[in-house]
């Protein structure tokens, strides 16, 4: 039996391409989940969406590699987003890598590894619409919090961004499908599903004529099991008031609205092939609230897009105090190639653009702060994910935290918790982003 380790990189969307590979490894007979010392193939999982990310891609294959030295691994095999976009650049240009392997492959991966290790390593390029979005998966994370994968691929065709060329149209799955999978993922233990895609509030307008995320979101609330459903990558021109309306009055829907807005600028805006502008994106935060007045906003923030002046930064800035968002994150501007933007004469100096990235996130901290240290006093419902043995204490999330990208709640308990469970927590004091209590 052939042993396989896993490297998985990226967003949650690549998550669950990496999760369904395990499955279908695990079926053909692999053992899964082994260190790499002890891996006979180690297969990253990559992300290409920006430079960074293409970066870590990079250094991590080049770090598999030293296991064909220094343990047992026959091959380093790269899938994702970098394999599918530059293909068979990945092997030529990075010789630590054996095999290249398109999304559109994903599905015949257990031959793929299977072929590398004894010896008959080849490429693999699928058609990207090959890549399969309904099938079993085995959780690559806690077992109590699963992504649900509603569609891959996007049609927005943001000018910054390479998704389009990399993955493809969208495509989304059956509102059934969604659902099945749903349950399956309830009935071996999951708490809290987060759905995501590249743009979720499109979900269904492919296949169904019009937009249905609002209609999978009640089927989700159904599921005996479910206690959080949580939305992530919502289009602000799509978040409709029915959608706010569902969130408002669904007490299993996370009060929580990812809203990657990018810029308040016009003229940025409408270079970015997006719309609106901060008037139409203050109403947008406004409207949100008067709707769902406990609601947490998350959003995501360029800096330095090409052509950003210090007034249109200036805006930006302002807008952020203004909208004090619950939750945001701010990237400098990656030229990415292929891209519209990337072809556009007046980039930002690099120091501007991460100087400009900085600024905001040191205006973000003072808001979260603040909005953190009005929650002391409050009861907190929290997901319990574990146990930090140097400072004595539980920690876990509240419905205003999702994982990975925001803060946790760590708190004092008077007994022993079942990580995965849900409690009540008083809040009595803050840390910037992270709240601190006691159980209830």
């Amino acid at each position: 039996m052939y042993k396989v380790s896993m490297v998985s990189l990226g967003c949650p969307k690549n998550q669950v391409d990496a999760e369904m590979m395990l499955y279908s490894l695990k079926q053909a007979g692999y053992e899964i989940g082994v260190p790499e010392a002890e891996a006979d193939a180690i297969i990253i999982n990559t992300c290409g969406f920006i430079e960074d990310a293409k970066s870590e891609a990079i250094e991590n294959i080049i770090e598999a590699a030293q296991y064909k030295t220094d343990g047992c691994c026959k091959a380093v095999i790269v899938t994702g987003c970098l394999a599918e976009r530059y293909q068979d650049d990945v092997t030529a240009e990075i010789p630590e890598a054996d095999v290249c392997v398109g999304l559109g492959s994903n599905g015949n991966i257990a031959e793929i590894v299977r072929s590398a290790i004894e010896g008959r390593a080849h490429n693999s390029y699928g058609d990207k619409c090959d890549l399969n979005l309904d099938g079993k998966r085995i959780l690559g994370g806690m077992p109590y919090t699963a992504y649900l994968k509603v569609a891959d691929g996007c049609d927005n065709c943001c000018t910054y961004c390479a998704i389009p060329k990399i993955r493809g149209r969208m495509r989304s799955r059956k509102i059934e499908d969604c659902i099945k999978e749903a349950k399956e993922l309830a009935a071996g233990g999951v708490r809290e599903l987060i759905v995501v895609a590249q743009d979720t509030t499109a979900y269904g307008s492919d296949i169904y004529g019009e937009p249905r995320l609002t209609e999978l979101l009640r089927e989700l609330c159904k599921i005996d099991g479910i206690e959080w459903v949580r939305t992530l990558y919502t289009y602000p021109e799509r978040i409709s008031d029915e959608l706010l309306d569902l969130i408002a009055s669904e007490e299993k829907l996370c009060k929580y609205l990812d809203i990657p807005i990018q810029h308040i600028n016009g003229d940025i805006l409408k270079r970015m092939n997006r719309r609106g502008n901060a008037e139409t994106l203050m109403a947008l935060v406004e409207k949100i609230r008067s709707k769902v007045p406990d609601i947490t906003l998350r959003t995501t923030l360029i800096t330095g897009f090409p052509g950003e002046t210090d007034e249109q930064f200036s805006q930006l800035d302002e807008f952020v105090t203004a909208a004090r968002f619950d939750r945001l994150g701010c990237f400098p501007y990656s030229a990415e190639e292929g891209t519209i933007a990337a072809e556009y004469p007046d980039q930002i100096d690099s120091q501007v653009k991460f100087d400009r990235a900085e600024h905001i996130m040191e205006t973000q901290l003072g808001i979260a702060t603040e909005k953190n240290q009005q929650k002391i006093g409050t009861v907190q419902k929290v997901l319990i994910e574990g146990y930090d043995d140097y400072i004595k204490c539980y920690f876990g999330r509240s419905e205003a935290d999702a994982p990975e990208i925001d803060g946790k709640v760590f708190f004092m308990a008077h007994e022993p918790l079942v990580i995965g469970d849900f409690v009540t927590v008083q809040i009595n004091d803050v840390i910037e982003y992270d709240l601190l209590g006691e159980q209830l």
